[in-house]
């Protein structure tokens, strides 16, 4: 129930942000008119619509994909004609029967009185299809909810309450500007006026939606982001709310009086629930299968992760670090290996993984999501911690806060100790490449995916084909933005070269760029080359290429190919295959 609470509230903060501009034209179209025949039908087929797009967008593949675009490019054409019977009801007689009568169906009733319920309707619906909102992290939450656990009522559900939050937010906007608006109407001489403004507006949404504007400039606008908003509700009502505003740990964690020592130590850290078992791993690594009787008594840290994953690897090194430190008073670290993409699913490449980041902990293979359904998990990486009698005690959702989730592991080590004699002192690891710790202040840009799933941000003027081969070009990038050259073919999760010399480019800012990249199912090492502003890198290489930018594709995996060595700035980025079968899934940064 929380969760359905958190993405209706999302859903409201849409209208403060600055995706929202495009689609305010269609929906105060009739703000003078009645709402329950007119701005609510209007509400319920934008609600609607956009709740089912998106639920199949997720899980349905390259079909729906275009689908989509489809009908997109058919909603543009609707809402066209919706516009041109605003503005000039001559210029609308010229256009054809057909369409000219359903546009006056949609347009009946704007200066009239008269609206008709299907009409409305069918603008709400049309105007679904159009509406990209800023993609927040409970969006985030939902979608990869959708793409992780398929269609299901669940995720139609809080795809529907987060666009029924919007549709609820509009309508008291509406219901609040209506009487204003009429007011306008009746005016001498204006009424007709603000009929063609309502129009010429329209047209202008439906200029900024066909060029991108509303998936590129008006989602980085950060004056007016709700993302932090959104991070704060799931800070305060998410599964681990109430547990931090309960937890209060103490930064000495030294012995204590005489009078502590005598009495065995309580943490105050509350009791969140049963931890699940570990049943279902497909696979373990490092050690055989780990049973309820092993567990028993030890404080356990449940690690999900997956190898490819940035904030995954920067969270690594405190997590061995913790292992090694407190494993002979009674810490046992268990990593869950839950596949974000399909190369992870493959037990070589994971194992791979582990060897290389030298994990030595036990790891199971969570390739079926059962462990991370039992826990009801939705992040990476996502730390649990279960102290000697198998209850859960706290939760650490992302990277981060290091501190605080060693000094859990502290304070549980006590209580199973009995007293409060711990090892003190937090870890500093040494970590380097892309362990090393982020530098977020310094970074505007976000993980961006390449395949047409979750694709965001691409720029080449041919468009996405999915699942078709096709010749790409880069035209000139702004902040953020990406584009292909060569043949490619862009699948669900990736992009495949065809052919040799193909290239990525994408204009960032950030003290690191990485990309997700694999050799292709023959699995033969593919060479490439990095530029930065045109140029070799130089001392702003990444940890797997040199200063002239060379690198070798040996692996699927994570690579760094970009950390700037001076001040950090925007700059460009690309990177030229010279042979083909480079598969591309994923930029982040750091």
């Amino acid at each position: 129930m929380t969760l359905f609470v958190i993405a209706y509230l999302a859903g409201a903060l849409t209208v403060v942000s600055p995706c929202i501009l495009p689609i305010l034209p269609f929906v105060f179209a009739r703000a003078d008119q009645p709402f329950l025949r007119s701005t609510l039908p209007i509400l319920v087929g934008l609600a609607a619509s956009f709740a089912g797009v998106v639920t199949l967008s997720a899980v349905g593949g390259a079909w729906m994909v275009r689908a989509n675009e489809l009908g997109r490019h058919a909603a543009v054409a609707l809402l066209a004609v919706f516009a041109a019977t605003l503005i000039s009801p001559r210029a609308a007689a010229l256009l054809s029967r057909p369409f000219v009568a359903l546009g006056e169906r949609l347009a009946r009733g704007v200066g009239s009185g008269h609206g008709t319920i299907g009409g409305s309707l069918l603008l709400g619906v049309a105007t679904g299809f159009l509406w990209t909102p800023c993609a927040g992290p409970v969006l985030g939450l939902l979608l990869t909810g959708a793409a992780l656990h398929g269609a299901n009522l669940e995720t139609s559900l809080l795809l529907i309450a987060y666009s029924t939050g919007t549709a609820t937010a509009l309508g008291l906007a509406l219901l609040a500007g209506g009487p204003i608006f009429a007011a306008m109407r009746r005016s001498l001489g204006i009424g007709e006026r603000v009929r063609q403004g309502l129009g010429i507006a329209i047209l202008a949404s439906i200029v900024a939606i066909a060029s991108g504007l509303d998936t590129g400039p008006l989602a980085r606008l950060s004056y007016a982001s709700t993302n932090g908003i959104e991070q704060a509700l799931l800070d305060r009502l998410g599964p681990d709310a109430a547990a931090a505003n309960r937890t209060r740990l103490a930064d000495d964690h030294s012995a204590g009086s005489a009078s502590d020592a005598r009495t065995p130590h309580r943490s105050p850290l509350p009791d969140q629930g049963a931890a699940p078992g570990l049943d279902g791993a497909v696979a373990w690594l490092n050690s055989a299968p780990l049973s309820a009787e092993q567990r028993r008594g030890k404080v356990v840290l449940v690690n999900f992760w997956t190898y490819s994953c940035i904030n995954c690897i920067r969270t690594l090194p405190y997590v061995r670090a913790w292992a090694e430190k407190y494993k002979e008073q009674g810490l046992l670290v268990v990593g869950v290996h839950a596949p974000e993409f399909a190369f992870e699913k493959n037990i070589d490449n994971v194992r791979q993984a582990v060897a290389r980041f030298g994990i030595s902990h036990p790891v199971a293979i969570d390739n079926d999501f059962r462990i991370w359904r039992a826990f009801g998990n939705s992040y990476w990486p996502a730390l649990y911690f279960i102290d000697g009698q198998g209850r859960i005690r706290h939760r650490q959702f992302g990277e981060g806060d290091t501190a605080r989730s060693e000094q859990v592991i502290q304070d549980l080590l006590a209580e199973a100790a009995g007293s409060r004699a711990v090892n003190g002192g937090l870890v500093s690891p040494a970590a380097t490449g892309a362990e090393a710790a982020a530098a977020p202040a310094q970074a505007r840009s976000d993980e961006t995916y390449l395949g047409y799933l979750k694709a965001s941000g691409f720029a080449s003027p041919e468009g996405i084909a999915g699942d078709q081969a096709r010749n790409y070009s880069i035209p000139t990038l702004r902040l953020n933005r990406w584009g292909l050259s060569g043949n490619w073919t862009v699948g669900a999760e990736h992009a495949t070269l065809n052919r040799s010399n193909g290239s990525i480019a994408y204009r960032f800012s950030a003290r690191d760029l990485h990309l997700v990249l694999g050799p292709g199912p023959a699995g033969k090492p593919l060479r490439f080359r990095v530029t930065i502003d045109g140029k070799a890198p130089g001392a702003d290489h990444g940890a797997d290429i040199d200063a002239e930018g060379t690198g070798v594709v040996s692996q699927t995996g994570l690579y760094q190919l970009v950390r700037q060595a001076g001040d950090v700035r925007e700059r460009s980025f690309e990177v030229q295959f010279l042979d083909p079968g480079a598969q591309a899934y994923a930029f982040t940064f750091g």
